[in-house]
């Protein structure tokens, strides 16, 4: 190999590797300014701007950017935050439910970063599930699965830390039951698009964000 294709591999692999450090890094100091009240005010105003740093981040270690790939963002961000719109205004998809001002700007009374997320969570569980010796079904609905099992954890931090809340207080069945409706139709495309299913970093940031929920969801 190459002199200079070898020592540009080591400093991409060090890149990588301090971009992963630095989520897990940063989602350790979420959760301990979160969990303590003194700074949990400035840690809640900076939850979407982490989101937004962490896909830019992602984002930056995709490998080999095509339509299909181009689409499976677009497609994924749009139907994320369409989703959730429909769903805030008809409380058919996922019950009754509002969200607060902690996650910021909003289109039609849905946070922007809630599209953010719906690709975060969708890519990096479809990278993790992609390398699997399943069927693309089995993998796809295994990855919507996981989804769900995350949000089960997502649900009381965000209802303790102003990102939404439901109606009398309670999380209804029918919400997990449209997670997975909705994570699976994002999966199947996942599995079935022609894109790399690649990215060093994704798997520190899905790590990074379940260690931050468990812990989080263990403490409010």
């Amino acid at each position: 190999m190459n002199l200079s294709v070898v020592t540009q591999t080591k400093q991409l692999t060090k890149t990588w590797q301090f971009t992963a450090g630095f989520l897990l890094v940063t989602h350790l100091a979420g959760i301990i300014g979160l969990a303590w009240p003194l700074t949990r005010p400035y840690f809640q105003w900076a939850t979407p701007i982490n989101l937004v740093v962490s896909a830019i981040l992602l984002l930056l270690y995709h490998r080999h950017w095509n339509r299909a790939f181009i689409f499976f963002l677009v497609f994924t961000f749009s139907l994320g935050l369409g989703i959730e719109i429909i769903g805030v205004h008809s409380e058919v998809i996922f019950g009754a439910y509002q969200y607060g001002d902690t996650l910021g700007f909003k289109i039609m009374e849905v946070p922007l970063v809630i599209g953010i997320n719906w690709f975060i969570l969708s890519y990096c569980i479809g990278i993790i599930c992609s390398s699997l010796s399943f069927s693309p079904l089995v993998k796809s609905l295994l990855a919507a699965v996981m989804m769900v099992a995350l949000d089960f954890f997502i649900e009381p931090v965000a209802i303790f830390f102003d990102f939404w809340y439901w109606e009398n207080e309670t999380v209804p069945l029918r919400n997990y039951l449209g997670w997975l409706a909705v994570a699976w139709v994002i999966q199947l495309f996942y599995v079935y698009l022609p894109f790399s299913k690649k990215n060093p970093v994704a798997i520190y940031l899905f790590t990074a964000q379940v260690v931050f929920f468990l812990i989080l969801s263990s403490i409010v």
